[in-house]
């Protein structure tokens, strides 16, 4: 079954999410809008058949649609979602569901009694990784789990590519890092070890509106303690790394799509038979996702994970 969708912002988000789209079978993009007129004509020329509606309501009103992709800015997620889901329409929404926890939290009430299909893109759901991981931790391969390193770092905020989004990206109503990137890895954290309780947290803050600089944290999930530690500044690639010690082998998932074990001695790559374990992370999440529009099983987060990410993240900062 193709589902057809409707792509609510045109920015990087959204178009990563139509090229990824356009290359799986089960995914058609009927419409698109962005408030931004110069973004909707520049996607309607690469991908001539959508298309371009009047407005966000107009694109979730239209017949054709089923699936209503939301890639806007955090603040509007709310707005969208509650659209669609009065129109019936199924929901797939990037994190997070919004930055007001009160808010989101009557939101994912709201879908959750709505019956509609609601979905957020937490990359990880579908990485295949993370599936070697939840394997090897079934299986009891890596032994006690002594606890979970997350580390990241940027050497400027928001990165190359996102500048396009900076207005909101860069400052602390509703960007930064610990929103863009680490939620990811609580959401992994939880589905791996279960509910997640703040222990400590500590941010920092630029004068005036800009968004955190550093943040550290720690987690206990279900008494797996979890060490958050990010940061940015400072000239040198970027780090982004999941780190689970285990008494018998350690697992690191970095660069979002890799995998790394240890067994007590140097780290060795694994799933070095796969080509592009990023284009297979995205062709993966489609799978997912599609599987959820379809009554399947499928392991995407539902409006109720993202917001427990959310109420913690916010917590955070």
């Amino acid at each position: 079954m193709t589902h057809n969708v409707g792509v609510i912002g045109l920015g990087v988000m959204g178009q990563r999410m139509l090229g990824n789209m356009a290359a799986h079978d089960l995914f058609d993009v009927v419409c698109i809008w962005d408030p931004d007129d110069d973004a909707c004509a520049r996607t309607k020329a690469a991908y001539p058949n959508a298309v371009v509606a009047a407005d966000a309501g107009s694109l979730i009103g239209n017949a054709l649609v089923d699936v209503v992709y939301i890639a806007s800015p955090p603040a509007t997620h709310r707005q969208h979602a509650l659209i669609a889901m009065a129109e019936g329409k199924a929901i797939y929404c990037e994190k997070p569901l919004g930055v007001d926890v009160a808010d989101s939290g009557d939101l994912a009430a709201r879908t959750e009694a709505s019956g509609c299909c609601c979905i957020v893109n937490f990359s990880l759901a579908s990485a295949h990784a993370v599936g070697l991981v939840e394997g090897k931790l079934r299986e009891g391969s890596l032994g006690d789990v002594a606890g979970v390193d997350v580390r990241l770092h940027f050497s400027i905020w928001p990165r190359d590519w996102q500048m396009g989004a900076a207005g909101w990206l860069a400052r602390r109503a509703q960007g930064g890092f610990t929103r863009e990137v680490l939620s990811h890895w609580v959401y992994l954290s939880e589905r791996l070890f279960g509910p997640a309780n703040l222990i400590h947290r500590d941010a920092r803050y630029p004068e005036g509106d800009g968004a955190e600089t550093h943040l550290h944290a720690s987690l206990d999930c279900g008494g797996v303690p979890i060490s958050v530690a990010g940061s940015i500044g400072g000239v040198g690639p970027d780090r982004v790394e999941y780190t689970v010690w285990g008494s018998r082998q350690s697992c690191r998932i970095y660069d979002w799509n890799r995998l790394q074990i240890s067994d007590g001695g140097e780290w060795r790559e694994a799933m070095t038979e796969i080509d592009d374990p990023r284009e297979l992370g995205y062709r993966l999440q489609l799978d997912n996702a599609a599987a959820a529009f379809s009554g399947q099983s499928h392991t995407m987060p539902d409006f109720g994970a993202a917001l427990s990410v959310q109420r913690l993240i916010e917590a955070m900062l």
